[in-house]
């Protein structure tokens, strides 16, 4: 039986030190979760995945057509990367991470679903700043093929556009910054981002002024630590046809 508490990783970034670590939660039957620490806050837990899961599956269902190429900003633990894989039209999925060490644990098999994404011929994890390529649709996310645009970029790397990681990511979420984002979306492509708060009318108006028809979609879940439900939200919104 593994031990109660592993630490998988330890590397100081810019961020804070960031932290892998594995953890058997004897009060949840001895299930196995794992933990990532930024700084001095819960990054993500394998314990919490059901809204990961859910950005994929939202935004590529309200993408239409074959041969899909889209875009995931935050790696983590991989929960979002994953669910877009399993739907057959994907074609290429790029995983962006300003995270080194993030993207290694999973070529090192050291979280669960390493070999998911990097035994996958249409999965490609990049080293970069999600917020920074965000800004310059020329060269854009693909070192390899400058300007490209995607048909889904799914967001999970802030908390929510106000609880941020980094005060320097506020720019994209301004309305200048979403312009900047949709210019790396093909007409009718497709704009999906996580947030832990609930859905903030602010931010769906700033949305409303550069996308079609934004939306906040609350995903609920189970909370076996609370013995209750949680909730999250899920922002859509469509590039606007030219």
């Amino acid at each position: 039986m593994k031990p109660l508490f592993e630490e998988l990783d330890f590397r100081p970034t810019p961020l804070g030190d960031l932290i892998l670590r594995r953890r058997r939660m004897v009060m949840l039957d001895n299930l196995i979760v794992y933990e990532v620490l930024l700084g001095n806050g819960y990054l993500m837990s394998s314990l919490f995945h059901e809204v990961e899961e859910a950005l994929a599956d939202l935004g590529l269902a309200a993408v239409t057509g074959e041969k899909l190429q889209i875009v995931v900003g935050g790696l983590g633990l991989g929960y979002t990367a994953a669910a877009a894989l399993r739907d057959p039209r994907v074609s290429e999925l790029l995983v962006i991470d300003a995270l080194e060490p993030v993207i290694n644990w999973h070529r090192r098999g050291l979280v669960p679903l390493g070999a998911v994404l990097t035994q996958d011929p249409r999965c490609r994890l990049i080293h970069g700043d999600f917020f920074a390529l965000a800004a310059m649709p020329q060269p854009g996310f693909d070192p390899t093929h400058l300007g490209r645009q995607f048909h889904a970029i799914l967001l999970d790397i802030d908390h929510s556009p106000r609880n941020l990681l980094d005060e320097r990511n506020a720019a994209f979420y301004s309305t200048a910054g979403l312009q900047k984002l949709a210019a790396q979306l093909l007409p009718g492509g497709i704009f999906a981002l996580w947030s832990d708060d609930a859905p903030d009318e602010e931010f769906l108006s700033r949305l409303a002024e550069v996308f079609e028809t934004p939306q906040a979609r609350i995903v609920k879940f189970h909370n076996p630590l609370l013995e209750k439900d949680s909730a999250s939200t899920v922002y859509l919104a469509k590039r606007k046809s030219i």
